[in-house]
């Protein structure tokens, strides 16, 4: 499955009908957070470090984005999705002379990096057409000097009125926008220089709540993520040095992942100096969610002085090597699933203290074989409540998840097929065979579970339009009891419920 994203549509490609469903996907980050460059609200998928300094700026001490990316790829992350956010950031202005008047430009992408300049020529035009130009835009790196990116505009107008103004012809660029006061003449020839920018653009302040969470009309901040067609793991960095993710966004953030089908990765607040503080300040936060991973302690640098920092870049890329490696169905305590050895947990950490941080919800940082710490406990935030009871532990609920998500994607295609018998036998084979791999692969305690469909509920009489409904009945192999789950699928989306009166497996062969 694709997605492609163009001003706020986007197009997803359905799977195609009766396709094996993918038992291993490749798990897939997503972090949202202030940097010095790049677009805005506008996600990115990166595969390296490398590509997120080329687009996005090197590590910022103002904010703690590019360390956690950096955290992601040292510790196994392979696909990640950025997401910029600023507040009250500016881009760079430049003004192109135009016989006493100017063309004013605005660059797209804010911050005190972003290098814009320009060039005009009138190559290709009549020496009597006093009203077109070309215009040059490129993209500088303010550390090499050399030229990213470019685009030419050719024959374009600086009249508002004409077909070719040069304002709407920018509306298609990701460099520049035309401001007011439109120019009164056309820009003058810039012959071999380029125009520089006459104002700096700015980084804005540090980032509140509101520009972390966002706008899902606008698609602003975490909802930006609407363009993505699907991710695993959601982490929001703090936004400064010294500062943490406030709760507001947190919890936003767990309403989303919630409604998406992912994890969110919850640092240690830098308050939390102890266990009993740590497990205090979970629950005064009302943090109860299973769709939460939470940690303790923060980690230092071994041959450094340094504050404490979180890690949750690092603990988002071992959910995404435990998937590769061993599957979501495991706990987080394996072989090469250590930290780097030069990051080393803030405070020392008994067995029983980190039995008590597990019953609170908290995963527990502390050392582990060959000089490198590991996360002991692989708990959701879940406890306390019943409903979540099933859910507490973190293999359990993340491969619930995994389930979910793979067959709504799969299946998707069941929707826009003739309601029938045949439907659904064709859907039941195609979950059958994925819950076989799985089961071979480790993931179920044992081979009895339940897959029935029907796809003749939510039929109408003045719509073809129906929806098909797919009941699972399994055991996971971290579990002691079957867990049953109702996927009912519709043109609009999948959505999950639980099953009251679900078949039982011990009537399975």
């Amino acid at each position: 499955m694709s997605d492609a994203v163009d001003r706020g549509i986007t197009v997803t490609e359905i799977a195609a009908m009766d396709q094996p469903i993918d038992v291993s996907p490749e798990t897939t980050a997503a972090f949202v957070g202030r940097a010095l460059r790049g677009p805005l609200n506008t996600p990115v998928f990166v595969k390296s470090f490398g590509e997120f300094r080329r687009r996005f700026g090197d590590v910022w001490t103002r904010s703690s984005l590019g360390p956690s990316v950096r955290q992601f790829f040292e510790h196994g992350g392979m696909q990640l999705y950025i997401v910029r956010v600023a507040n009250s950031a500016r881009g760079a202005m430049l003004c192109v002379p135009a016989s006493g008047s100017a063309l004013v430009l605005r660059a797209v992408e804010p911050g005190s990096t972003e290098f814009i300049r320009a060039a005009v020529d009138y190559d290709g035009i009549d020496e009597d057409n006093d009203e077109l130009f070309n215009l040059t835009l490129q993209r500088v790196n303010p550390g090499t000097g050399l030229v990213e990116d470019q685009e030419l505009f050719r024959k374009v107008s600086y009249l508002a009125d004409s077909d070719e103004f040069v304002g709407d012809v920018l509306l298609s660029s990701t460099l520049t926008r035309v401001e007011h006061p439109y120019p009164s003449h056309r820009p003058e020839a810039t012959a071999d220089d380029y125009v520089d920018h006459v104002q700096a653009g700015n980084d804005g302040t540090e980032l509140s709540d509101y520009d972390l969470v966002g706008s899902r009309k606008d698609r602003t901040g975490l909802f930006a993520l609407e363009a993505v067609e699907h991710f695993d793991v959601l982490y929001l960095p703090p936004p400064g040095k010294g500062i943490d993710t406030g709760p507001a966004a947190v919890l936003a953030a767990e309403l989303y992942c919630r409604e998406r089908g992912a994890m969110l990765i919850v640092d240690p607040r830098s308050e939390w100096h102890t266990l009993e503080e740590a497990a205090r300040g979970v629950r005064d936060l009302g943090y109860g969610s299973p769709n939460m991973l939470g940690y303790f302690p923060r980690m230092r640098e071994r041959r450094s002085d340094d504050i404490a920092r979180p890690v949750g870049g690092a603990v988002a890329a071992l959910l995404c090597k435990l998937d590769r490696t061993y599957g979501p169905w495991n706990d987080l305590n394996q072989l090469g699933m250590g930290l780097h050895r030069r990051l080393v947990p803030d405070i020392e950490i008994d067995e029983e203290a980190a039995h008590h941080l597990n019953r609170a919800g908290l995963n527990v940082i502390a050392d582990g074989p060959a000089g490198r710490a590991r996360v002991f406990g692989s708990v959701t935030m879940g406890r306390g409540s019943e409903g979540h009871r099933r859910f507490a532990e973190l293999p359990v609920r993340r491969l619930c998840l995994q389930i979910i998500n793979s067959i709504s994607r799969a299946t998707q295609w069941a929707v826009f097929e003739p309601g029938d018998k045949n439907l659904a036998r064709r859907v039941r084979a195609q979950v059958l065979t994925y819950f076989y791999c799985l089961n071979d692969m480790g993931a179920f305690a044992d081979d009895r579970f339940v897959v029935e469909c029907d796809s003749g509920v939510s039929n109408r009489l003045d719509s073809d339009e129906h929806g098909v409904t797919i009941l699972l009945v399994f055991l996971p192999a971290a579990c002691d009891e079957p867990i049953s789950l109702t996927l009912h699928l519709t043109p609009a989306g999948c959505r999950v419920g639980s099953t009251a009166f679900a078949p039982s497996i011990e009537d399975c062969a």
